[in-house]
């Protein structure tokens, strides 16, 4: 099957699964590409030894994916977090993210980092939402130059406002990628999470397109394409008529209906929606 844009798909709705068979479902529905959970690999990503992470690159490598990225970067390990006043939890969590850009690395060349993580990066304790951005800012800009080494892309994703306080519109994201200025910082549009945005989705996008390195598709209510109401082709429309050349990502937070459903209709689904684009 010929497809308009690379397509993936996040791992962890493959729960209990082997990353082998996970790989081969993935593969056989049509995906090019795997998203993947750290918390599916190790409790703590900084024991994940390199012979497991050959193991895994040769596995997407032998079913014939590419490795996309990470995300969900901060479930474990617990009590992370990179913006808190606490300096030392501070520098610990984000000596975390630094053990992940060596694994996304590891994993596969061009990644990506979907930073979302709002738990770990609300405000907590007496810490007002300006000054929590301010340790997000200061974090991701002492990151930056590993990541840009590692030929990593972290990316700011907004999130809306019953997740989190800090950066909760692209438009914030944006100015933070602009203010930190480095080819490894940048920001993705998700369309779950900007249930928020005053202004049209597709506007979003392509007013912003050239800081937008990745897309996460999903229904508003975090279920999988196809089950609710959200049209998909104003977005999709621009990424054609933008010659979008990054993935598609199928993220899903509702697992009920069955990893392999779920990956089918959805990427059906998709399919259908993009066949009806000018």
């Amino acid at each position: 099957m010929s497809y308009l844009f690379k397509q993936s798909i996040c791992n962890e709705v493959f729960k209990d699964w082997s990353f082998s068979d996970t790989c081969k479902a993935i593969r056989k529905a049509g995906y090019q590409g795997i998203e993947i959970a750290p918390f599916t690999m190790a409790e703590d990503p900084a024991k994940i030894t390199a012979a497991v992470r050959k193991e895994y690159r040769e596995v997407m490598i032998s079913e014939g994916l590419t490795f996309v990225g990470l995300h969900w970067l901060m479930v474990s390990p617990k009590g992370l977090h990179v913006t808190t006043a606490d300096k030392k939890l501070r520098e610990k969590s984000w000596q975390h993210i630094r053990v992940l850009i060596d694994l996304c690395a590891d994993l596969g060349p061009d990644g990506v980092m979907v930073f979302g993580s709002p738990q770990q990066r609300s405000t907590t304790g007496r810490l007002t939402a300006p000054e929590a951005t301010r340790n997000f800012i200061e974090g991701l800009t002492q990151v930056a130059g590993q990541a840009a080494g590692r030929g990593v892309t972290i990316l700011v994703e907004a999130l809306p406002r019953a997740q989190c306080d800090v950066v909760q519109s692209v438009s914030e994201a944006v100015e933070i990628v602009k203010g930190i200025n480095s080819p490894a910082i940048r920001t993705m549009f998700d369309t779950h999470n900007a249930v928020d945005e005053a202004e049209e989705h597709a506007t979003i996008v392509d007013r912003y397109f050239d800081l937008i390195r990745h897309v996460h598709i999903n229904e508003m209510d975090g279920r999988h394409p196809g089950t609710g109401s959200y049209d998909f082709k104003p977005v999709l429309q621009v990424l054609k008529n933008r010659n979008y050349r990054g993935w598609v990502s199928l993220e899903v937070f509702d697992f009920s209906p069955g990893a392999e459903k779920i990956a089918n209709e959805s990427l059906r689904y998709i399919e259908s929606e993009i066949s009806r684009l000018a």
